[in-house]
């Protein structure tokens, strides 16, 4: 059975250069998503929203291995979209305050069907505290700029102010949210070594 990796079939979204900051049109993409609020390196809740999305997304992977659908993926990483309500106080200092949608996209073979029976799934064996929470919906992002940042997520600004004079010398505008796709694991590498995907959507 051939094991479809999207972070290849969409390479030029999942791995644009670490060099400079690039530009990509996004079209409209599948995700599993979950809302929250709060510092993502002390938030409950964004531990809880993270166990329900693995926990979906592998048990998704499973069942579609299965007939009628019979195709085996990789299971895609992590992402997020951040922001707060007013944008100008976006900083490192109040993550208290960051809002974000947490995501792992999902091939168009999965279907709502599909979803539903997962999730029943999913609650009978763990239950997560997040599971109520977990939607299903396309999100599109359009024009993008983007760039792959490496080393320790304390130390991204500096890169996303890069991608935003990009935006200005395009004459473009920024618009939608702050997107981050983690490509590395946080548990098994290096601060220093993490790689990130850093977007933003502009008009």
């Amino acid at each position: 059975m051939e094991k479809f990796d999207f972070k290849k079939t969409l390479k030029e979204f999942y791995d644009p250069s670490p060099k400079q900051v690039s530009e990509a049109n996004l079209p409209a993409i599948n995700y599993l998503m979950v809302d929250g609020v709060g510092n993502p390196n002390t938030s409950k809740e964004f531990m809880d929203a993270t166990e329900a999305l693995y926990s979906m997304a592998y048990t998704l992977k499973f069942m579609c291995k299965k007939p009628p659908i019979s195709k085996d993926f990789v299971v895609m990483p992590l992402e997020g979209l951040w922001w707060m309500e007013n944008m100008t106080e976006f900083t490192l200092e109040n993550k208290d305050q960051w809002q974000w949608t947490l995501m792992i996209m999902q091939p168009d073979f999965v279907t709502t069907e599909l979803i539903a029976e997962a999730r029943d799934q999913v609650k009978a064996k763990k239950a997560p505290v997040a599971l109520q929470k977990l939607r299903f919906e396309k999100y599109s992002e359009g024009r993008c700029a983007q760039i792959i940042y490496v080393g320790p997520y304390s130390d991204e600004h500096p890169t996303i102010q890069l991608i935003h004079d990009f935006i200005k010398e395009k004459g473009g505008k920024l618009q939608g949210k702050h997107h981050e796709i983690y490509l590395s694991d946080p548990r098994k590498t290096a601060p220093e070594k993490l790689k990130t995907v850093l977007r933003q959507p502009f008009a």
